[in-house]
């Protein structure tokens, strides 16, 4: 163990010493605060006098008892009279929702930054096996008294050490953001726990939607490690990485009346929707997406460490 942690940190130092590891830091920082000062600049061209949010529940729920007398499937039906039930809850009970320009909107969905972790994190998925190769460190590498598995592992830990410090990076420059340019708005924002409607803290759901959002970063870096890996070309790695993250949701639609759809590790990424709305495919729980998922998981990194530990070392 205590060599492994000494590969994992000789891992870390060799990724932080090169450039583009900061580069990307400051990029991640760069787009969040920018986003965020975007936000706040088109809050502020809206010069209509804002609505009381009594009216605008009066019409959500209104809207929403007509959607109930549509043909909806059981999960949409189910969704639509549990927020039929909150907005008749903060009716009775005079709760308004959380402001859409409040510091606390912004704070408690944070999902947006998963996205920008997921394309940085696979820049260094892609090559942190790939680059060994190119540079022609990778017999230096090899010929060391560890074996090939301690290498591959301490490799793979950097990656996720990685994303997480992206992601912890992107949502404390988001709260910093929140409060130095959006007031504090009051209001609840509220959920069905069972037959109960109880309110949901802000920072506990915010940290909840990054760790399912991390998930997207796992898997999504962990194809990118395995391209890498097996044809020794972060190019490869990099493009089909992104190919996926982009275009997945679009084949989950294409293929959504077939039951394979269940079956491809696209329609399960993206574990956010069981908290913010509706699977993808009707009946998907989050217990069977985390099995899929796992099992995906499983595949690419058995593959990534057969290759690695059966390759030649002259290759």
């Amino acid at each position: 163990m205590g060599r492994l942690l000494k590969l994992i940190q000789n891992e870390w130092m060799k990724l932080w010493a090169k450039r583009g590891t900061w580069l990307m830091t400051l990029l991640l920082i760069a787009i969040v605060i920018g986003l965020m000062g975007l936000t706040k600049w088109i809050n502020s061209q809206n010069t209509t006098e804002p609505t009381d949010w009594k009216t605008n529940v009066q019409e959500q729920l209104k809207f929403t008892h007509e959607t109930l007398q549509m043909d909806l499937s059981k999960s949409e039906r189910k969704q639509t009279e549990e927020t039929a039930k909150i907005l008749e809850y903060r009716l009775d009970q005079n709760v308004p929702p959380l402001a859409q320009d409040s510091r606390e909107s912004m704070i408690i969905n944070p999902v947006g930054i998963g996205s920008l972790v997921v394309l940085l994190t696979v820049i260094v998925a892609a090559g942190i096996v790939a680059s060994e190769f190119s540079q022609g460190t990778i017999k230096m590498l090899l010929t060391r008294p560890v074996k090939r598995w301690k290498i591959m592992t301490s490799k793979y830990i950097t990656v996720l050490l990685f994303g997480m410090l992206l992601m912890l990076i992107g949502f404390v420059v988001t709260i910093a953001c929140a409060y130095i340019l959006f007031p504090s708005g009051g209001g609840q924002e509220l959920k069905m726990d069972g037959n109960a409607i109880v309110s949901v803290p802000v920072w506990g759901h915010g940290l909840y939607l990054l760790i399912l959002s991390f998930a997207n970063v796992i898997i999504t870096a962990t194809f990118a490690f395995m391209i890498g890996s097996v044809f020794r070309s972060n190019g490869m790695a990099i493009g089909l990485s992104l190919f996926i993250f982009f275009t997945g949701n679009t084949i989950v639609l294409l293929l959504s009346n077939y039951e394979i759809v269940k079956y491809l590790v696209f329609t399960h990424m993206d574990l956010t929707v069981y908290e913010m709305g509706q699977p993808f495919v009707e009946g998907m729980t989050m217990p069977f997406s985390l099995t899929v998922l796992v099992v995906y998981l499983v595949v690419f990194l058995v593959i990534s460490y057969s290759v690695f530990t059966k390759r030649d070392i002259t290759a």
